[in-house]
């Protein structure tokens, strides 16, 4: 007896190492071999250890399924908290999975930045005030929106779905806010669809040259992009590579992100390499951007260097600015409630000053 039960435990307890979407998988072969060798000797004995087994079994695939619960119950608790509830639709090829809180008053529109989802502002929106509906997409490629191999994820391509997608859901004017790749697209937005953007945001965004070059771009030109999570253990290097103060994530929960990250590597590298085959260079377009605009930034961003900002205010003519001290490349995950406080001052009209 003590033989059976020391050769199901250890093996078993080697597969918790596992990383959890694996443990399932493998606790359940390797257990399933253990029960039926038992069960086939078919002695009272051996059936009381299989009862005892099965109950073990179950206790350990809980253990294993743990992190996954734990990150779906974290997730949902946070959309709560900014009453964002999860919807879908269909635009062209591409489901595209959203999240959208309040049903009156003006839309204010959210988009991620490269290997980001619709997540990426749920802290944020916390702090934006009720009389405001939101909508943050999974851009097609990213997320739980539909990733195609066949297709293209350059940015005017993305623009294009984003419109498709504003249409679907009968958005005639918004205020429009992007990050990163999502601020890229924004401003792209802004100066193909300029009767349907009130304002546009853009925080730490993409698009243009800076005048000091960035790590990142530093690091491309040695041919390593730190923004693709290589294994597990990888994920800790970008998220300080993101943060200048990385939020608190308990341990199974960043395990969870670490996952997604590795699953999508190949994926997202097909989309950077999508976005710079055709690389649409936002300093011609800027003066063509009438939207009054707001141009946030963490000042210690390794991705995007804060020199960025001068092209942009001084591209767009109704432009002003907004510099986080001791900040990253993700303000509004970074620095949530200041982040929403000021791009709500400005799209109310109190308009912060430079």
């Amino acid at each position: 007896m003590q033989l059976f039960f020391i050769n199901i435990i250890i093996p078993l307890n080697d597969i918790l190492i596992l990383p959890g979407r694996l443990q399932k998988s493998v606790a359940k072969q390797k257990v399933l071999t253990y029960l039926n060798n038992i069960r086939e000797k078919g002695d009272t004995m051996k059936k009381n250890l299989y009862t005892a087994a099965v109950i073990i079994t179950a206790a350990i695939l809980s253990v294993a399924s743990c992190g996954r619960s734990l990150y779906n119950f974290a997730q949902k608790s946070e959309r709560g908290k900014a009453s964002l509830v999860e919807k879908s639709i269909q635009a062209g090829e591409h489901k595209i999975v959203y999240l959208e809180s309040g049903e009156d008053g003006e839309v204010i529109v959210l988009v991620h930045g490269f290997g980001g989802d619709k997540d990426n502002w749920t802290r944020f929106s916390r702090y934006i005030n009720k009389g405001y509906r939101i909508i943050a997409p999974d851009l097609p490629g990213f997320g739980e929106s539909s990733r195609i191999e066949g297709a293209f994820y350059d940015i005017e391509t993305q623009t294009e779905r984003l419109r498709k997608f504003t249409e679907i859901l009968g958005l005639k004017k918004f205020h429009l806010a992007g990050n990163s790749m999502g601020g890229w697209i924004s401003a792209n937005y802004a100066y193909r669809h300029k009767e349907q953007v009130l304002t546009l945001t853009l925080i730490n965004a993409a698009g243009i040259t800076s005048p000091v070059k960035s790590e990142m771009m530093a690091l491309l030109e040695k041919g390593i992009n730190p923004l693709l999570v290589n294994d597990l253990h990888d994920y800790d290097r970008l998220i300080n590579f993101l943060f200048v103060k990385p939020p608190y994530i308990p341990g199974s929960i960043k395990k969870e992100f670490a996952l997604k990250a590795v699953e999508h590597r190949s994926f997202n590298n097909k989309i950077f390499h999508d976005l710079h085959k055709k690389p649409l260079k936002l300093e011609t377009r800027l003066p063509g951007i009438k939207a009054p605009s707001f141009v946030i930034w963490g000042d210690t961003d390794r991705v995007l260097h804060v020199s960025s900002v001068r092209v942009f205010t001084t591209g767009i003519k109704n432009s002003r600015s907004y510099i986080l001290k001791g900040c990253g490349h993700l303000p509004m995950i970074e620095r949530p409630k200041e982040t929403a406080g000021v791009f709500i001052n400005f799209i109310s009209g109190k308009g912060p000053a430079d």
